[in-house]
């Protein structure tokens, strides 16, 4: 199917433009005229790879409509570009980003830079597809293997068939699963370079600012340092949660009290300037492996630092107890024991009905302007603790608090561990 992009301006003549342009690529075209006609055609039809709008339009303008758009939640994988003849400025441009914009191109529009934009938006269009199409395949193949297993199981050897067919659709998935998360680094890793020049032209701006700007243009340039270095967080934090499934490692056995006492050494500085007091129990030693409890206990313990109380220095208790054995699935497996680590705080804690939530991508209770994250370190904790077997959850209540329960298997299992040991202690 040839993908679908809407053009929308005011001027006949500029979609006549913009369409001539890019039909050679093959494209299909929806225009409009208007931010009420782009709204009333989204009404009914959704499947577009991209969105080329004009900001200045009657009525509604570009950045209004882009608002609307993205207050319906299935709209909101349309990437928007915006086309303008004019130059906004710092404030209107964020404006702009923040009502959904991906990007910009000034009028006059130069046609091959049109062409190249719009060319990758709708590659990544037909990559992401491509790829519901399959996880959709295997979904169906995977029903369709369980139907059979439960009308034909008394039969062993078409059983066993099936089994290997299932194993080979769990291997697809796999597969699926990496790309998706080696395609989460390469975007990452290409970020790098961009924001790094970002960072730095703006330092040397600043730092020779002090007779040639005004007030008003240095706040603009300490803005741009800022938001450079949330932005430089995020992907930090985006290419440490995607570097976690990439080679193979075994377990090995791991003394936690080590590990914790590392993860403090390193913290020393932030824990006394918010003069925090961490007591730490007697931890056990459990096969695990070493470069991931690392993260884990420093996102656990950060994450009760920074969501402490304004006027309350923060109170951190790491406790530890056996949890009760647990039956395997199969009879003839050993039970499976698990240790319990409890990370526990006197934080602003949260609602319980947000107990799952927050371990989600990107999922933040409050906002960057109230306490500095990414919304990634609670979801690395998740994988890091699932990718041991184990699980974890948390407890809390608004104003008393939070607590972090971290179950981990004591042995009794060989397990591997998927992980990349020299890029990890890259990022710590």
């Amino acid at each position: 199917m040839q993908p679908k992009i809407m053009l929308v301006d005011d001027r006949e003549d500029n979609l006549l433009s913009m369409e001539s342009v890019l039909e050679p690529d093959g494209y299909r075209f929806v225009k409009a005229t208007s931010g009420r006609q782009v709204l009333k055609t989204l009404l009914t039809d959704f499947d577009f790879a991209l969105i080329l709008m004009d900001v200045q339009m009657p009525n509604l303008n570009g950045f209004e409509t882009a608002s609307l758009i993205y207050e319906r939640e299935r709209l909101r994988h349309i990437p928007i570009i915006f086309i303008t003849a004019n130059n906004y400025g710092e404030e209107n441009l964020f404006k702009g980003y923040r009502a959904g914009a991906v990007d910009y191109i000034y009028k006059p529009v130069n046609p091959e830079l049109l062409r190249i934009k719009v060319s990758v938006f709708v590659d990544l269009y037909r990559k992401n597809q491509r790829l519901m199409a399959q996880e959709q395949k295997l979904v169906a193949i995977n029903r369709s293997l369980e139907m059979e297993i439960n009308e034909r199981k008394a039969s062993e050897e078409k059983v066993t068939e099936l089994n290997r067919q299932l194993l080979e659709n769990i291997t697809r998935l796999e597969a699926a699963n990496k790309d998706l998360d080696l395609f989460a680094f390469m975007a990452s890793h290409d970020l790098q370079a961009p924001l790094r020049k970002i960072r730095m032209f703006s330092d040397r701006l600043l730092a020779g600012s002090e007779n040639n700007f005004s007030k008003e243009e240095r706040l603009y340039l300490t803005r741009i340092q800022e938001v450079s270095k949330r932005m430089q967080e995020l992907i930090n934090d985006i290419l440490r949660f995607s570097k976690i499934s990439v080679e193979k490692e075994s377990f090995e056995e791991v003394d936690l009290n080590d590990v914790v006492g590392e993860v403090l050494s390193e913290m020393d500085g932030v824990i006394r300037e918010k003069n925090a007091s961490v007591s730490v129990d007697r931890l056990p030693v459990l096969p695990a492996n070493t470069v991931l409890m690392g993260p884990l206990f420093s996102n656990l313990i950060s994450n009760s630092l920074k969501y402490s109380k304004k006027k309350e220095p923060p109170q951190i208790r790491i406790r530890y107890e056996e949890g009760p054995a647990i039956a395997a699935g199969n009879s003839r497996e050993p039970e499976m024991r698990y240790g319990r680590i409890y990370v526990e705080d006197n934080g602003i804690g949260f609602d319980q009905k947000y107990a799952e939530q927050i371990f989600d991508m990107f999922r933040r209770l409050h906002s960057s302007a109230e306490y500095e994250g990414t919304g990634i370190g609670l979801a690395l904790c998740k994988k890091i603790v699932e990718m041991h077997k184990g699980f974890i959850s948390a407890l809390g209540k608004p104003g008393e608090g939070a607590v972090f329960i971290v179950s981990l298997p004591l042995g009794g299992m060989q397990n591997e561990l998927v992980v990349k040991n020299d890029e990890i202690r890259d990022l710590n």
